[in-house]
C-alpha cells in the first residue's frame, strides 16, 4: 500500500509563487515515476509535471513549462513542485500520483497506481 500526501497549496496573487509537497509512505519514491495533475472546477485532470523513476527525467505540460519545476528528495521520499509566475488559470486542485508499474505514457492518468488527496491552489488576478 502506498500513501501520498500533498502539501504547500494556498493562496496567492498573480504573479507570485507556492511549492508543493508530495510526501510518499509505503515506497521510496526515487524508484518510481511520479506526476502532478490539476483539476479546475468543471474540468478533467489535467497533466501538469512528471519525473521519470531511472534518469529523473522531467516532463511537463506546454501550459506551466518554463514556469513550474519538479523535484524529488530521496532523503526525504518527497516530490516537490515548485511554481512561479502563477496565474489565475493555475487555479486548481493539485494530486500528486506515482506510478508502480512502469508505463511510461506520464501525461495519462491511467498510467498512475496510487493517488493523493489533493491541495487547493487559489490565485487570484
Amino acid at each position: 500500500q502506498v500513501q501520498l500526501v500533498e502539501s504547500g497549496g494556498g493562496l496567492v496573487q498573480a504573479g507570485g509563487s507556492l511549492k508543493l509537497s508530495c510526501g510518499a509512505s509505503g515506497r521510496t519514491v526515487s524508484n518510481y515515476a511520479m506526476g502532478w495533475f490539476r483539476q479546475a472546477p468543471g474540468k478533467e485532470r489535467e497533466f501538469v509535471a512528471a519525473i521519470s523513476w531511472s534518469a529523473g527525467t522531467t516532463y511537463y505540460a506546454e501550459s506551466v513549462k518554463g514556469r513550474f519545476t519538479i523535484s524529488r528528495t530521496n532523503a526525504k521520499n518527497t516530490v516537490f513542485l515548485q511554481m512561479n509566475s502563477l496565474n489565475p488559470d493555475d487555479t486548481a486542485v493539485y494530486y500528486c500520483a506515482i506510478q508502480i508499474y512502469p508505463r511510461g505514457g506520464y501525461s495519462y492518468t491511467t498510467t498512475y497506481d496510487y493517488w493523493g488527496q489533493g491541495t487547493q491552489v487559489t490565485v487570484s488576478s
